[in-house]
């Protein structure tokens, strides 16, 4: 059972941080921009959920850092897999550089 609410907990932490990405003005992802303010106040919701999932399973102390590992883990990914799968604002944003 504990198995399932970590991956549920991870997936929550992903989830959130391509909300965040979304709303941020740094998005490489055209099919993700649009609404940020909506996708930000979703990136609040599905982190603080996360956190609760991670607290449940693992305690409080090894819960949050969990969450905050996970959590910045797929916020660091995003823009590379942006540049990898070879997106158009991901190649602009590289030439402007």
């Amino acid at each position: 059972m504990t198995a399932w609410l970590s991956l549920l907990a991870f997936a929550m932490a992903v989830l959130s941080a391509v909300a965040m990405y979304a709303a941020s003005p740094h998005c490489m992802w055209k099919a993700l921009r649009g609404k940020p303010r909506i996708a930000r106040s979703a990136g609040i919701m599905l982190a603080l959920l996360s956190l609760l999932l991670w607290t449940s399973v693992l305690g409080a102390a090894v819960g949050s850092c969990a969450m905050l590992a996970s959590w910045m883990l797929a916020l660091a990914v995003q823009p590379y897999l942006a540049w990898c799968a070879g997106t158009p604002d991901a190649d602009a944003a590289e030439q402007e550089r």
